[in-house]
């Protein structure tokens, strides 16, 4: 019966602690690329990309074929992000040409 009244009691409290929403996350940054890093088509030719996470990275693909391509050779596919993502944050040739005094 102290079972019985315990699971009564407690069970509810159990279920909630294990679905209650997590924390928010930090907002990700934009993905840099609109091509698959594999295939070199556009990631949604597919109907949308099918999106991976490498170790904590963000990986798309035009679809999950190309998953295994990746895996071969993922630090080849991680450098191609890495320097679209520091194309997207150093400025452009033309924004340091318009920085003289007109």
């Amino acid at each position: 019966m102290k079972i019985l009244l315990f699971t009564l009691l407690f069970a509810p409290a159990l279920l909630w602690a294990e679905t209650k929403p997590s924390e928010p996350a930090e907002p990700a940054e934009p993905y840099p690329l609109e091509t698959c890093v594999v295939a070199g088509s556009k990631l949604d030719s597919m109907g949308g990309p099918y999106i991976h996470d490498h170790e904590g990275t963000e990986v798309r693909f035009c679809c999950k074929g190309c998953l295994p391509r990746f895996n071969r050779e993922p630090e080849k596919y991680l450098k191609m992000i890495e320097k679209a993502r520091e194309a997207e944050v150093e400025p452009s040739e033309a924004d340091a040409d318009h920085a003289h005094e007109h």
